[in-house]
């Protein structure tokens, strides 16, 4: 795979710092039941890497000294890693939100058979990838049959209140090629519409992803001669206004290993939290009541946050 970091770091992104910690976003780990054409992280079913028991204490402890509200989960597919059920019951216990970024055919995976009626039963809000509303363009990027079955995951988080009924259900939709998401708005009219229709589905909210020119779609875009161009899109499409809303403000990215980051992106990057050594950072080393008015590591890949209506984990900025 070829890497992007070096033609990033030389960057004029402007200067950033954080605002007080709400959100803890955790890496469960790179194995994934998926190998998506667009994915950041180069997740994939022949992966290793996943977050230990004890690193999940860890997790766990960061939480109980620190005023974070929501705790996201993701991967790989975070629900593949074995400790993942203990996880989100702990953080519930502890009243605080949990999102699993959810690609829904794990729902069907052999021993995830009661994985929907765990997130329904623990009020987790699932933010779930499906990259279009055509069989045909999500098959194109995720694998023949991902389609049909990512259906058959919504119908049952349907049937168990998601999306309509107060249990939350986002899906999240990514460009199948260099070029920015469509409106949000739009788009998710669109998808309600095509999924109501034709399979009776419901859902919360739609999510648009750019995508980033890292790791997986990095690789790609170089191998095709794209990277210089689509960078150069990120960058002319870049708005001020979107600088206030971008996610890595209030949020710390934490890997399979405990090492935190200023944003998944840089995760996979490993770029270390702004101010940490060079070796980074582990989460028990830090102090969540410290973070306020640092700066935050930004690089040429944080245009992808901030071109046309701006993206973020939980989608478009000014949608």
């Amino acid at each position: 795979m070829k890497p992007t970091l070096p033609l990033l770091l030389d960057s004029d992104f402007p200067a950033l710092r954080r605002r007080p910690l709400t959100a803890l976003q955790v890496n469960l780990g790179y194995r994934c039941n998926q190998s998506c054409l667009h994915c950041h992280v180069n997740a994939g079913p022949k992966r290793k890497e996943q977050m230990s028991r004890k690193t999940i204490e860890s997790v766990l402890a960061f939480l109980d000294r620190s005023t974070v509200q929501v705790l996201d989960l993701t991967g790989g597919a975070p629900e593949l890693n074995p400790h993942f059920r203990w996880l989100v019951s702990q953080a519930r216990i502890r009243g605080v939100q949990v999102m699993d970024r959810c690609n829904l055919t794990i729902l069907s995976e052999p021993g995830q058979e009661d994985l929907a009626e765990f997130l329904a039963g623990n009020q987790v809000e699932v933010v779930a990838s499906l990259p279009c509303y055509l069989e045909e363009n999500v098959n194109g990027q995720r694998g023949d049959g991902v389609f049909e079955r990512s259906i058959s995951g919504l119908r049952r988080l349907n049937a168990l209140g998601y999306g309509a009924e107060g249990l939350p259900l986002n899906l999240v939709y990514n460009p199948l090629g260099a070029y920015l998401p469509p409106a949000q708005c739009a788009l998710e009219a669109d998808y309600r519409k095509h999924l109501g229709e034709a399979y009776g589905v419901v859902f919360t909210r739609l999510l648009t992803l750019a995508n980033m020119p890292i790791q997986r779609f990095g690789s790609t875009l170089l191998s095709k001669g794209e990277f210089h161009d689509y960078m150069k899109l990120l960058k002319a499409s870049h708005r001020d206004e979107n600088l206030a809303a971008v996610m890595c403000r209030e949020l710390i990215s934490v890997d399979w290993q405990g090492k935190v980051y200023d944003c998944d992106f840089n995760q996979m990057l490993k770029l270390p939290l702004a101010g940490a050594p060079a070796g980074g950072l582990h989460l028990d080393q830090l102090d969540p009541h410290g973070l306020e008015g640092r700066g935050i590591r930004v690089a040429d890949h944080c245009y992808g946050c901030t071109a046309g209506q701006g993206s973020s984990c939980g989608g478009a900025l000014n949608a």
